[in-house]
């Protein structure tokens, strides 16, 4: 039954802002600071950012792919995964030659 006064009177902690700052309209405009009113506001690109950024995911895209076929081609040379049709084919030839039963 000894609680310290103290604690019962302690304020609660306030609400967490979920990543979102007050701005008071005595400090002016930050564009920095996002409030849920301009987090909202689609952001605006120019087309010239959009072109860097396009070419950028395109040369990673072609340098995974790229990654990918070499680790395929090793993988197939050790015989740890199975070729498809197009594969052997382009491997090995004779085995679609149907010559030999003619």
């Amino acid at each position: 039954m000894g609680a310290p006064a103290a604690a019962a009177a302690a304020p609660p902690p306030p609400p967490p802002t979920a990543g979102f700052e007050s701005v008071d309209s005595s400090e002016g405009e930050n564009l920095n600071e996002q409030t849920p009113a301009t987090a909202a506001a689609p952001c605006q690109i120019t087309p010239l950012q959009f072109q860097l950024w396009k070419r950028q995911k395109d040369a990673e895209a072609a340098a995974k792919a790229v990654e990918a076929a070499q680790k395929r081609a090793e993988d197939i040379a050790a015989g740890r995964v199975r070729m498809n049709g197009r594969e052997l084919y382009q491997k090995e030839p004779w085995v679609f030659d149907d010559s030999r039963f003619e």
